[in-house]
């Protein structure tokens, strides 16, 4: 998993793998495809193209017969583009914008989606607060469009699934990779797997990372480790056993705050500030905990007929601390308005779920029937105190940080909430040209909590259930060519992502909906490179957004629609040569008041990395970045804060110094250009690192 790959170049995406099932026979060497060899995770693929799902249908599936746009990041692109976070890897996903998250956890809009919690591990539901690693990954796959049926609730755009890496049965595995980057910080991890026996092997990740940044006062460390254990336990059963621990303790970085441009005129990132801190050093902290235990059973009950279930716990424990800007700069006094909360957030999840896969025929027709049941729990306290300063503003030419107390208690909450859902779903062939996905899901949603505040002291309620739809019809006039529509929905009830914005007033609203159209066309224009094109329409309704003047609170908006094109391409354009990009357009509004745009959604973006192989042993890459201008938030005012738009190049070198040693140097933003990736909310955006190198060392036998 950790080997160099073999070209250079970039273009455009759309793939996909999967999830725990065992491939026995896996030899590990430099040469192999991680994709194909794990034993607990189906999936094949070549370089950077993957082929086939299990995540997307729930069933083994390849990616050309799925009416739905995926894209995938195999562990091989991953390693070539030094990613590490998931923000890396989905600025270089057009349709998907990496949010701010408050400096405090992975936050993305996907379709005009904006959203914390639609995340999944190995399918199973991840929707935690924390900044997800990547050593132990073997890919990441983003899929595109509302899709109940497989994931319930949420899901408005899409979703975000990691595919974790797992046991090979039948060789011993050393990989060894460290890094460190030009502003000092720096990364070791180790991938160890050995066989326990012929029907028996054991992998263990572990990861220890020392974090800095070109931004003032801004580090800290994660370290994490993941053994997993997995046995054959006969012919048609197999098990697999795994437990991470996570640790993140980081400086909660907000940004930089807005300035008017005028009257009428939409505000600015303020400039000349790139590095300056708007939080207090040694306050703004942010510390995370996790202990996340997974078990998998498959196993075939007929030759027809197969299982699969999943069982996951996780307990986890978080707080954030941030001083922050709370307002616009003002030029006329050079000042910024700030502000500070406390949020500490504790959160045990219990997930199950179970699906059988029957495959059968009736007269001219053949079937691939998943009949699936899903039950979780998930018990959440939660806090936040605000803060008192010792000065509300800081002076942008001299600029002395605050003192702070947190002594002001504004909400107490702990909550319950019990799941369960059923689902069928039948793919249908119906010849050699035209298959048919069509399945619903029942979903029964329950939370019940008490706001324990003293001035409030009120239980709080809300049950929901809701049947999801899919439908999708694929024409393939032949193998290699598919095209489709589709029509799916989701929903999201009153409770949010956190289960933490059931008030009063929205006790008995009804969930918001998700529903989306898509047609397309996906063409494998040789066996290891993939051509996709999608048009879509996804409509909200009932729709809340963060109030930009009070972003604790949410304000009701009505209808939006998120109509918009992507096209992707990825794999080998020669044996030499490696490409993963797309381009999307997006157009994100209020319907009925085109003045309304949606926040954090660009019209345009467009991305290309590419691997070109100069000789056995050197390889360099390539790749840009390009993302039109953006509103910050919602905008419903004139003076709603716009990111300009920004073009980024990066480039790689690699070089394999031995079967079993690899060097590699990786360049973020070449040209070194002054940008503004992201944003929360109008006055914390986040500004884009200055060109820096990283170097990587890999070590594997």
């Amino acid at each position: 998993m950790f080997r160099l790959s073999s070209s250079l170049i970039a273009v455009l995406s759309a793939s996909l793998c999967a999830q725990p099932v065992f491939a026995e026979g896996a030899a590990y060497d430099v040469d192999a495809s991680d994709d194909s060899r794990t034993i607990i995770v189906t999936g094949m693929g070549d370089g950077y193209l993957a082929s086939n799902s299990v995540t997307a249908t729930k069933t083994d599936t390849p990616l050309i017969d799925i009416p739905q746009t995926i894209n995938v990041v195999t562990r091989e692109q991953l390693d070539d583009q030094a990613h590490h976070s998931l923000a890396d890897i989905l600025r270089y996903i057009p349709g998907t914008t990496v949010g701010q998250g408050e400096g405090n956890r992975d936050q993305i809009t996907l379709r005009g989606q904006n959203t914390t919690a639609d995340f999944f591990l190995d399918g199973v539901r991840d929707d935690v607060q924390y900044y997800r690693g990547l050593y132990n990954i073997e890919r990441v796959e983003i899929l595109k469009g509302p899709y109940a049926l497989i994931f319930g609730r949420g899901g408005g755009g899409g979703i975000i699934n990691r595919v974790q890496k797992s046991p090979v049965i039948d060789d011993f595995i050393y990989a060894g990779p460290a890094s460190i980057n030009s502003f000092g910080a720096y990364d070791a991890s180790v991938d160890l797997n050995t066989p326990l026996s012929g029907a028996a092997a054991v992998r263990i990740n572990a990861v220890y990372e020392s974090l800095d940044s070109h931004r003032d006062y801004v580090g800290g460390e994660r370290y994490a480790g993941n053994p997993y254990v997995a046995f054959n336990l006969n012919d048609a059963w197999k098990f697999g056993l795994s437990y991470e621990y996570v640790n993140d303790d980081r400086t909660t970085d907000r940004g930089i705050p807005s300035i008017a441009t005028g009257a009428g005129q939409p505000n600015r990132p303020i400039s000349g500030y790139r590095d300056q801190f708007f939080g207090t050093p040694g306050v703004n902290r942010t510390q995370f905990e996790a202990q996340i235990a997974k078990l998998r059973l498959d196993g075939q009950l007929a030759t027809n007929l197969s299982f699969s279930g999943t069982m996951l716990y996780g307990d986890y424990d978080k707080t954030y601390v941030n001083v922050y800007a709370n307002g616009a700069a003002s030029a006329q006094n050079g000042t910024v308005a700030l502000a500070a909360y406390s949020d500490p957030t504790q959160r045990e999840n219990f997930i199950a779920q179970g699906n059988l896969i029957w495959d059968v025929e009736t007269g001219p027709l053949a079937h691939k029937i998943l009949v699936g049941a899903e039950y979780g729990d998930q018990q959440s306290a939660n806090r936040r105190f605000n803060g008192a300063l010792s000065s509300s503003t800081l002076n942008l030419a001299n600029p002395v940080f605050p003192t702070v107390a947190f002594n002001m208690v504004t909400r107490d909450t702990v909550s319950d909430v019990t799941f369960s859902s059923v689902y069928v779903q039948d793919q249908i062939s119906l010849g050699d040209h035209i298959d048919v996905v069509a399945g619903l899901r029942y979903d029964s949603f329950d939370i019940s909590g008490t706001d324990l505040l003293p001035a409030i002291d009120r239980p709080f309620a809300r049950k929901d259930d809701k049947i999801s739809p899919r439908l999708g019809v694929i024409f393939k006039p032949q193998e290699n060519i598919s095209l489709y529509s589709s029509y799916s929905q989701s929903f999201l009830p009153r409770s949010g992502d956190q289960f933490l914005s059931l008030t009063v007033s929205q006790e008995n609203l009804a969930p918001e909906k998700f529903t989306n159209y898509e047609i397309g066309a996906k063409w494998d224009v040789q066996p290891n490179l993939n051509l996709t094109l999608a048009v879509f329409q996804l409509e909200r309704s009932n729709a809340t957004t963060p109030d930009p003047l009070n972003p604790l609170a949410s304000i009701n908006i009505g209808k939006t629609r998120t109509q918009g094109v992507e096209l992707a391409a990825t794999g080998k354009i020669t044996s030499l040569w490696q490409v993963h990009g797309g381009y999307s357009y997006q157009d994100s509004k209020l319907v009925g008041n085109n003045s309304v745009r949606l926040g954090q959604v660009p019209k345009h973006q467009a991305s290309l990395w590419n691997r070109y192989d100069l000789h056995p042993n050197f390889a360099v890459g390539l790749g840009i970045i390009h993302q039109s201008s953006q509103f910050a938030a919602i905008r419903t005012t004139a003076n709603t804060t716009k990111l300009p738009a920004f073009t980024r190049i990066d480039a790689a070198l690699f070089y394999d110094v031995s079967d079993t040693v690899q060097l590699q140097m990786n360049v973020e933003n070449l040209f070194d250009a002054n940008y503004y990736s992201d944003a929360h909310n109008n006055n914390n955006i986040s500004t884009g690192a200055p060109i820096n190198g990283r170097f990587t060392i890999r070590a594997q036998f």
